[in-house]
């Protein structure tokens, strides 16, 4: 529409020019007048062929009627803005070149040649600036786009982080509860007749886990709370808590020892709830799989690294799944334990223990500012 409107409006104005000169041109000049704006409703299809059919009209109308010529051609301005506007730079400063060399020879006089200049100069100057801001519109566009994508993205990976948090947090709290719950259930029958009170204890322990497993659970779910839900909250597990792991562990007829050294200084929280993750984890195979009667924990300091480890006398791993076990396949629990040392930017190993008797679960967590960043930037 607004092509239309300018080749009525350029037309009008080549007509009347001719209308106005002194001579009095018959017909067919007023036509050739007019065919210099008939091709602009096409110009932004077809730039440098509109431009090239005005320019035919233009020098044709200026053969045989130069004073009849408009003092500002609208057509030739619109097609070489066009042209500077929307054509390759190959075919713009080919058609400002011709223009140019046009202006110099066609013109009669030195005033009217400085004035096509600047009126043919100005139009392609003008379009290419206006080429060059739409150019950097599209370039800002696309970076927002890529920042949008982005960030979609991280939220998708947050998302999937956070659900993956959450299933390791449910599968640690519930298998460990679990594991006890169900050897002390099976062991109470047992000696409910021999010996009442050990079954008496065996039931409370039956029931301290699943009020724990309880907490816990609550800690985890309180994350999927509707917003403006207040905080009920326990605060994350903490290193000190590790005894009454172990404690719950020796009702269940394992021997533990635990060794939680002293000094060790500020741990981040989220170290100290994956090492108490790793612990608890690492005692549930040890109930679950061993066959151990004895477990070993020790938690202690190395420079910038809490170190973890948790060993059992069990009947370890088969030579045939030694191999499966170092590479992290099987159950859940092993991929959890590397998953939490990997999400504070340290490492886990699992595997035979000395001379190849037992199991051991290792950790080893950074505290100081490289584990920090790894941290950040994992």
């Amino acid at each position: 529409m607004l092509d239309s409107l300018l080749a009525v409006a350029s037309a009008g104005i080549s007509i009347w020019a001719v209308y106005n000169d002194d001579t009095a041109w018959p017909w067919w000049v007023y036509l050739v007048a007019v065919s210099t704006a008939l091709p602009l409703p096409w110009r932004r299809r077809a730039p440098l062929t509109v431009l090239a059919a005005s320019s035919a009209a233009f020098v044709t109308l200026s053969v045989v009627a130069h004073s009849a010529n408009a003092q500002v051609p609208l057509a030739g301005v619109i097609g070489i803005y066009t042209v500077a506007e929307r054509c390759s730079d190959r075919a713009r400063w080919s058609v400002l070149t011709v223009v140019v060399v046009g202006n110099v020879i066609g013109t009669h006089s030195p005033n009217g040649t400085l004035f096509s200049l600047l009126t043919s100069v100005g139009s392609f100057v003008f379009g290419s600036l206006v080429r060059a801001q739409r150019q950097l519109a599209r370039v800002e566009a696309e970076r927002a786009r890529e920042a949008g994508e982005r960030a979609a993205s991280e939220a998708a990976r947050a998302v999937a982080e956070e659900r993956a948090r959450i299933a390791r947090e449910m599968h640690d709290i519930l298998a460990h509860a679990v594991s006890l719950m169900v050897i002390q259930a099976e062991a109470g029958p047992l000696v409910v007749h021999s010996k009442p009170d050990r079954a008496i204890s065996t039931f409370d322990t039956i029931a301290d886990a699943g009020r724990d497993a309880m907490v816990q659970l609550r800690r985890v779910l309180g994350v999927l709370k509707e917003d403006g839900a207040g905080p009920e909250l326990a605060p994350q597990p903490r290193l000190a808590e590790l005894a009454d792991v172990a404690e719950r562990v020796r009702r269940a007829g394992l021997r533990v020892e635990l060794e939680l050294a002293d000094g060790l200084g500020a741990v981040p929280a989220d170290v100290e709830a994956a090492a108490y993750r790793i612990v608890q984890e690492a005692l549930t195979n040890t109930v679950k799989h061993s066959g151990a009667d004895r477990a070993a924990i020790r938690v202690r300091r190395a420079e910038e690294v809490l170190e973890v480890v948790v060993s059992d006398n069990g009947r370890g791993v088969p030579l045939a799944a030694d191999r499966a076990v170092s590479g992290w396949s099987g159950g859940r629990g092993l991929v959890g334990i590397r998953e939490r040392a990997a999400a504070c930017g340290g490492r886990a190993e699992a595997g035979p223990g000395p001379a190849g008797e037992g199991f051991l679960v290792s950790a080893r967590l950074p505290l100081g500012a490289a584990g920090v960043a790894e941290r950040v930037g994992g």
